[in-house]
């Protein structure tokens, strides 16, 4: 078959790379020396690495730029942003001395020389034993909250303090936020009454045990954590996705892909001292579990059924995920402050493999009723993820499992039952397999290319559909979300740009559009090929749609908008710091079918607009998001007592009304019915209809 023809080539070029063949040694004490307030110095090793990164991040990134000022100063703000993102320990001085080096990291770096990185970090843990001291004495007093002040909770309406006096306001109103933020936290959501979170202590002892463990945090701080926090920076400055991992973080990775460690399956991201969750993977525990979601900030682990909550904030992530991770069947509980905002609620959740039945294509024959009385018959196809069993398709088993392959049989049941329209829900598809997305895109169109791969030096491959004929030939319709990634936006772009069938759903898909991969950095060093230099996870090709357009940033565009939460996520690539831009390259030759006229699409966005501002059910989601912007927009939060209770009330019942509208799908629906996704069926036979009219597709 074409498909394992391509598997190779593709493989090769898209698939994280593991450094084969390699064995990462066990670092001794010695080899990763704590250095505390950086009494320590970088060793050999690490300005060899440093210059090495220097070297391969402009020989490899895909934007071509060079280590020059420009990447410079991105990366000082980078490195002081990574310890003080909230700009709560700095003075406004001692940035200000720090901007004398503005345009002289790339010089550093290129040299070996990682002076100012130990200078940045000794002045920190200094501010940070300060600062402290005075948080500790602030909690010993006592605090007004019938006072109307308030706090500012964004970094970027908020500047460094000038003086002792004003760092000491700025700790003593954070204090009093955050002390307000753990009293009376409402745990009717737990699983268990005599679930204790953290939040049943005492406020004050919390804070107490918070902050003298973030400053014994950077007491054990080690070389290699500062080597990965500094190389970072400067990496993340040419985009949010190249960082460089020390040897000790690539040690506990290589060990971590052995074991394939168990837990929850979910996606995590640091954030301002906070565990974020970033996505919920399908078919993962958490996805079993319906309560954990995107957005979601966890505040506490505790393991096994009563296992003592352990206060999380201000942990760093990789403590985090290993509380988090561990054997299938394993019980973890969660402290979750949904949204980030609100009470905390403690979720039981029980850890487990991804089950691909779970996470595989699931179809649907739903017979819609309209007005008029009739009726569309209309095949839903639920698809979590891009899958393939890579061992199966490598050694040919006839009956390997594939995304493609478990479509295709569905898409040849619903033609034997008469379906007239197709759907397929991207809409929680956070990618997958490459090859998957050219073979399922190969599902609906004749042949030809599907996507445009360029790499750092400007050449370009093409990948094609290769099969020719199609499985399914009518009206399709491919629902996304700003959760539909990587693969998904390679699938929708690609029908979108053949005019093969119509999107809908968010204003636009996640925007990911670029590959990394991991480089060993002592392969090809002379004598290093049993030296753990750490790796190299750098951004090196990009993808584009048949048209020239590539799906990084912008997405793929919907063309009927639906209203949705997630559209107000900041869970896109757009969202991500220095996220690469936008661009096109030379569109190539393929099919245009006529499945979306123009004058046909502009008839569906108007009836289904009329439909939606009719819906009672589409207009209070729209008042909701409308709150739900509001309030992500407050740059202000009150620390009189009554009027902070009344806006977390607000909140929690922001929340609660939106996670019962995303939990009413069980395990076994394939089609949740409800207003949202009843509207995306009236479409579809608006959809279906009109085709027929135009004779487009026959009755």
């Amino acid at each position: 078959m074409v498909l394992q023809r391509r598997l190779g080539a593709i493989a090769s070029a898209f698939l994280l790379s593991l450094a084969v063949g390699w064995t990462a040694e066990p670092l001794s004490a010695q080899e990763t020396p704590i250095i505390g307030a950086a009494a320590q110095k970088p060793s050999v090793q690490d300005r060899l690495i440093a210059k090495i990164i220097a070297q391969r991040i402009e020989r490899f990134h895909i934007s071509g730029d060079k280590l020059n000022d420009d990447i410079s100063q991105r990366a000082l703000d980078l490195y002081i942003e990574r310890f003080d993102p909230l700009k709560l320990y700095f003075y406004q001085s001692d940035v200000d001395e720090f901007q004398a080096y503005r345009n002289s990291i790339d010089d550093f770096v290129k040299k070996g020389d990682l002076n100012l990185a130990y200078k940045i970090f000794k002045r920190y843990t200094e501010r940070v034993d300060e600062r402290v001291a005075v948080a500790l004495e602030l909690l010993d007093g006592e605090f007004d909250y019938t006072k109307d002040e308030y706090i500012v909770v964004e970094a970027d309406e908020t500047t460094f303090a000038k003086t002792p006096e004003e760092a000491r306001e700025r700790w003593r109103r954070q204090i009093k936020y955050t002390l307000l933020d753990l009293r009376d936290s409402d745990d009717d959501d737990s699983d268990d009454d005599a679930d204790a979170s953290v939040e049943q202590e005492d406020p004050r002892s919390v804070l107490r045990r918070r902050y003298q463990r973030y400053a014994r945090r950077f007491k054990t701080y080690s070389s290699d954590d500062l080597l990965e926090a500094f190389l970072t920076a400067v990496t993340s400055a040419f985009d949010p996705h190249s960082s460089y991992m020390s040897p000790t973080t690539y040690n506990d990775f290589l060990i971590s892909m052995r074991l394939k460690l168990q837990g929850i399956g979910a996606a995590l991201r640091e954030k301002d001292g906070k565990t974020v969750v970033m996505q919920v993977i399908p078919g993962g525990a958490a996805d079993l579990d319906k309560r954990l979601q995107a957005d979601d900030i966890i505040v506490s682990v505790g393991q096994g059924d009563d296992g003592p909550m352990v206060d999380i904030v201000e942990m760093p992530l990789k403590e985090v995920v290993s509380m988090i991770r561990g054997n299938a069947g394993t019980i973890v509980r969660l402290g979750v402050k949904p949204g980030g905002k609100g009470d905390t609620k403690v979720y039981k959740i029980k850890r487990a493999n991804v089950e691909l039945a779970t996470s595989a294509a699931r179809g649907e024959v739903i017979d819609h009723k309209l007005e008029d009385g009739t009726a569309k018959k209309i095949g839903f196809i639920n698809l979590p993820s891009f899958y393939m069993d890579m061992d199966g398709a490598r050694e040919n088993r006839p009956d390997f499992r594939s995304s493609t392959r478990d479509v295709r049989k569905i898409l040849l049941d619903f033609k034997s039952q008469g379906v007239e329209g197709v759907v397929i829900d991207l809409s929680r598809n956070g990618g997958g397999s490459l090859t998957e997305a050219i073979n399922l895109t190969g599902l609906f169109i004749d042949r030809g290319p599907v996507v445009q791969v360029k790499d750092s030096n400007d050449e370009v491959q093409q990948y094609n559909d290769e099969d020719s004929g199609t499985v399914w030939s009518g009206p399709l319709v491919v629902l996304t979300s700003k959760f539909s990634a990587s693969a998904s936006e390679i699938f929708a772009g690609a029908i979108q740009d053949y005019h093969r069938g119509i999107i809908v759903g968010d204003p636009a898909t996640h925007g990911k559009g670029t590959v990394q991969t991991l480089m060993n950095l002592a392969e090809g060093l002379l004598g290093g090929n049993r030296d753990n230099f750490g790796a190299l996870k750098v951004t090196l090709q990009q993808f584009y749609l048949p048209d020239g357009k590539s799906t990084q940033r912008d997405g793929v565009s919907a063309d009927i908008i639906l209203p949705s939460f997630t559209q107000n996520f900041d869970v896109a690539e757009g969202d991500l710091q220095y996220a690469l831009e936008a661009d096109r390259i030379n569109g190539v030759r393929h099919d245009i079918y006529k499945f979306v006229p123009a004058g046909l699409l502009n008839e569906l966005r108007q009836k289904s607009e009329t439909r939606v501002q009719s819906n009672e059910e589409f207009l209070d989601r729209i008042r909701r998001i409308a709150l739900f912007v509001k309030q992500k927009e407050e740059s202000q939060v009150p620390l009189n007592e009554e009027k902070f209770l009344a806006r977390r009330k607000q909140l929690d019942a922001q929340k609660e009304q939106e996670k019962e509208e995303l939990n009413q799908q069980s395990d076994q629906e394939v089609f949740r019915d409800d207003f949202y996704n009843r509207e995306v069926l009236n479409i579809t036979s608006d959809y279906i209809a009109g085709l027929q009219r135009q004779q487009l597709v026959k009755n």
